[in-house]
């Protein structure tokens, strides 16, 4: 496998399930600020220019959550991810869909409005709604843990991958986490070796 990406970026939680799973892979750095997702070699690649891509066997396969599950079901051993058509998947893809769809986007939107958009676009008002929506997505997350060490119970899987990056979003957006164990929780998953790996890539 190769992974098309640049650090700090979505591309770190494929990189992160790269690593719990064990996986072979090589990884090319993308450089943003040069333009290198925009040339008509990446484009090839995706044609949105956007990071992160996954180079399957041949085949270039883009968004985050796809890939990050598609590294789980390819190495079961790394016990990532629930075995398909169980209640068990079901929750897992529950929770991975609840992190792009409800926590993240809150963020994507704060930070856009803030300063990924061309000014003439920017709504003052936008980050203060999209601050609201963030804490009551988080607080529905606070309660879906509950006790539990990670959001499937005892068992790290995807879907904390997924989580646990976004909340590390969360704290460059200048989001407080409204739950102790919300926090706890982030402190468990940015503790675990694969992502310290991630962590100390510079590219």
């Amino acid at each position: 496998m190769k992974l098309y990406g640049c650090a700090k970026t979505r591309s770190d939680r494929v990189r992160w399930a790269l690593e719990e799973a064990g996986a072979p892979y090589e990884y090319v750095h993308v450089d943003l600020g040069k333009g290198a997702s925009r040339t008509p070699e990446f484009r090839a690649l995706n044609p949105d220019g956007k990071i992160p891509v996954l180079e399957v066997d041949g085949m270039a396969l883009t968004e985050s959550a796809a890939l990050c599950r598609l590294i789980a079901d390819r190495h079961p051993a790394a016990a990532l991810i629930p075995a398909a058509g169980t209640l068990a998947r079901a929750r897992c893809d529950q929770w991975c869909d609840f992190a792009i769809s409800e926590l993240e986007q809150p963020l994507w939107t704060l930070a856009k409005h803030r300063f990924a958009l061309p000014a003439g676009l920017r709504l003052p008002a936008i980050p203060d709604t999209a601050a609201w929506e963030f804490q009551r997505a988080a607080r529905a997350l606070a309660t879906g843990l509950g006790e539990q060490t990670w959001i499937l119970g005892e068992q790290f899987s995807v879907a904390d991958i997924l989580l646990g990056h976004t909340l590390v979003w969360s704290r460059s957006a200048g989001q407080e986490l409204p739950a102790p164990n919300l926090q706890a929780y982030l402190e468990r998953a940015l503790a675990r070796p694969a992502y310290e790996r991630v962590r100390a890539a510079v590219v």
